[in-house]
């Protein structure tokens, strides 16, 4: 039974749509497209938009790619998480045993590493977390302009919606994030490592794992 549950059929909004590419290997930047759902392509577009609006130094086509690259994977996620139910019974399933991921650490995790490939120069990638080392602890992607405060960003989180993208000012977040720059590096040594941690970690319904292997809860 439990099998069923990380099967995910798409539905008419969800089917992929062709988005913008860019290819640059003078920069070595990102090329590529991205299949963004048509459920999502309004969500995209105002996401582009609130990023574009962080700085005038921010370059449109960056926050647009960034945008349709976010919504392109996690829609990919959230097939491959199977999420069911409430994102704390997700925990429940990941603690037992019963799914690999999900937890919302996890969703920042792969969703900073999709990001990071594009190689953006006028946007910047940081790690936000609220309540940390607590089972409160909740942990997102901010976005700023290049060189700017964290408290400037937006926010992306996706396990609190149950693997649907929620993004908004980090500054006008009913939780305070601050920024964990170290976790930000482990993730990206442990990504350019190709030896991104998949299992589980018995703690309570809520953990967090460094390069070393340490659990953090």
């Amino acid at each position: 039974m439990f099998a069923l549950w990380g099967t995910s059929f798409a539905t008419a909004s969800e089917q992929p749509q062709k988005s913008a590419k860019r290819t640059d290997s003078s920069r070595g930047e990102f090329s590529g497209s991205f299949q963004v759902p048509r459920g999502d392509l309004a969500k995209a577009e105002a996401l582009a938009n609130q990023l574009a609006a962080l700085s005038p130094r921010v370059d449109r086509n960056e926050a647009k790619l960034l945008a349709d690259c976010a919504y392109a994977t996690v829609s990919q996620l959230r097939r491959q998480y199977g999420m069911f139910g409430t994102p704390i019974f997700n925990n429940f399933l990941i603690y037992h045993g019963l799914k690999k991921r999900g937890y919302c650490y996890q969703w920042s995790e792969d969703l900073m590493i999709a990001l990071d490939a594009l190689r953006l120069s006028s946007l910047d990638l940081r790690w936000g977390e609220s309540n940390p080392g607590n089972w409160r602890e909740n942990n997102c992607l901010v976005v700023t302009a290049k060189e700017q405060p964290f408290r400037s960003g937006i926010m992306l989180d996706c396990w609190r919606h149950l693997g649907q993208l929620y993004f908004g000012p980090v500054a006008s977040s009913w939780e305070p994030y601050v920024e964990n720059s170290a976790f930000a590096r482990d993730v990206r040594h442990i990504a350019a490592a190709r030896n991104v941690s998949e299992h589980n970690h018995r703690v309570a319904f809520h953990s967090r794992t460094d390069a070393s292997g340490k659990t953090r809860d």
